[in-house]
């Protein structure tokens, strides 16, 4: 979600008005105090029901209360883990509730992952058989139950509050020009988000309207500050080009007494521009149109990430890439590994490491050895080998990948590098396609594990592959990461579109 209206004076993060530019439509969080009480409510509940869960297990299993210290261990780690887990998957940042299967997955997910970590671990430190088995199904079982009780206990306090009001944002607009028409249309085009737009407000002109479009035009700014002394005033959006900085100013001196939000809107509201933050730069406000997808806590997670996986997942794939080297120099001669230049971070050109999949001929070694690209592989290539063809069909011929993600050159998830020919090919036709370098390549990725790899013999093939790039790189978080590394060991292997 991006800003687009940028607070002037009010209440530090009171509200956040926010635009997702992809398809200009708003959203709403509800108000700090009532968002505040609500996600306290998750993380106490979250923490209550992991314990209480353990605790009746144990009742369960062992038909009493004492619990040992190795259960106490466990239960402590459990909620360690359980908040912090369900604090990355962002279960308490979206309490809107108005999508219920894509949280419960979230969820479900996390709850996964912890449980599996305390299998780890005690695995690791050799104290698995300190636990029962039974209660470990129990307490799954009962805390998961739990979870979604509490989730369905906040859903109903969400309906009461937009019931009653109390999750309705009350807007006001100064401005009557075509900015403020503009920006009513996109604050009342959704109803779901919660705003009521009281009205219009403006010194501009000596003879105001009674109306614009649906709603009333109230007065001027001294009207404002009178009808917000018997009515609740959320916000206030300037509506005011900013070219008209003495009139700006003035308004915004009337305003300072006033007790809520203020925004200035930017004259671009319509425009297609992706607006971030408004920030500082040496004192001076600017606007942030673009962003690192990967900075300071992220980047050190990401690295973090490749590293730990990517050398855990290279020791796990060791006899499984030995067994495909044999096969592959059973099968056909030539060299084990294919190198092949692709473009990786920040478009700088890279080696990437692959097992051979096709024969070894002349043609391909000249071609290998002048850095130039081999034609793709096509449905039924004579150029692939048996085993090559298997190991297409099963990606498992990605596996060298892993070194290079040990070299820094790529990530375990990513936009996919393409070859150096459809890079420079589909960067002149795609808009927008090299950003999908602003991260480093992965071996496997989003557009990936939605069905979208192997051969692109179309444009729409490889446009719709580079949305999915493009949206991991704006939306990327670590659960983001684990979702599609999960996706990526149990979407089906065989896929029509991939020789």
């Amino acid at each position: 979600m991006k800003r687009l209206f940028f607070p002037l004076i009010g209440p530090k993060s009171d509200v956040s008005l926010s635009v997702q530019t992809n398809h200009t439509t708003f959203s709403r969080r509800a108000s700090t105090d009532l968002q505040t009480f609500l996600m306290g409510f998750l993380r106490a509940g979250d923490i209550a029901m992991v314990v209480f869960a353990g605790i009746l297990a144990y009742r369960i299993r062992e038909q009493n209360f004492d619990l040992s210290a190795a259960y106490q261990i466990a239960l402590a780690l459990g909620t360690l883990l359980t908040l912090n887990y369900f604090h990355f998957a962002r279960l308490y940042r979206d309490l809107s509730f108005t999508s219920t299967l894509e949280p419960l997955g979230r969820l479900a997910l996390s709850w996964i992952l912890v449980v599996v970590t305390l299998i780890f671990i005690a695995y690791f430190t050799k104290t698995s058989e300190d636990y029962s088995r039974i209660w470990v199904a129990i307490w799954f079982s009962l805390s998961f139950a739990g979870f979604l009780l509490l989730r369905f206990l906040a859903m109903l306090l969400v309906r009461r509050w937009r019931k009653t009001g109390q999750l309705t944002l009350n807007v006001a607009i100064i401005g009557a020009d075509g900015l403020a028409r503009l920006l009513a249309d996109r604050l009342t085009e959704n109803h779901r988000t919660g705003i009521h737009l009281v009205g219009f407000f403006d010194d501009g002109k000596a003879a105001l309207p009674e109306k614009i479009g649906e709603h009333a035009v109230l007065g001027t700014v001294d009207d404002l500050l009178d009808y917000s002394r018997d009515h609740k005033i959320d916000e206030v959006i300037l509506a005011i080009p900013w070219s008209e900085s003495e009139k700006l100013l003035g308004v915004l001196k009337k305003l300072h007494t006033l007790p809520s939000s203020i925004y200035l809107c930017p004259e671009i509201v319509g425009a297609p521009i992706p607006i971030h933050k408004f920030d500082q730069i040496a004192g001076w406000p600017m606007l942030a149109v673009q962003e690192r997808p990967l900075s300071g806590w992220d980047l050190l997670a990401k690295t973090v990430e490749d590293y730990v996986l990517g050398s855990f997942l290279l020791l796990l794939a060791t006899p499984l890439m030995l067994a495909i080297a044999i096969a592959i120099k059973c099968d056909s001669p030539g060299p084990i590994f294919f190198r092949q230049k692709r473009y990786g971070f920040n478009n700088r050109m890279i080696d990437i490491y692959k097992f051979r999949s096709m024969r070894h001929t002349k043609e391909s070694e000249a071609a290998s050895a002048a850095e130039e690209e081999l034609a793709q592989a096509t449905q039924d290539d004579p150029r692939v080998t048996r085993v090559g063809r298997f190991l297409r069909r099963t990606s498992l011929d990605e596996l060298p990948q892993l070194i290079n993600v040990m070299q820094r050159r790529m990530s375990l998830i990513g936009p996919r590098p393409h070859a150096v020919i459809h890079n420079e090919q589909y960067a002149a036709i795609i808009d927008n396609y090299l950003s999908r370098h602003r991260m480093k390549p992965g071996i496997t990725g989003w557009a990936q594990v939605n069905g979208f790899r192997g051969e692109t013999d179309t444009y729409e093939k490889m446009q719709r592959r580079v949305q999915y790039d493009l949206y991991y790189v704006d939306n990327w978080s670590l659960f983001f990461d684990l979702k599609i590394l999960f996706l990526t060991f149990f979407v089906p292997f065989m896929q029509e579109n991939a020789y």
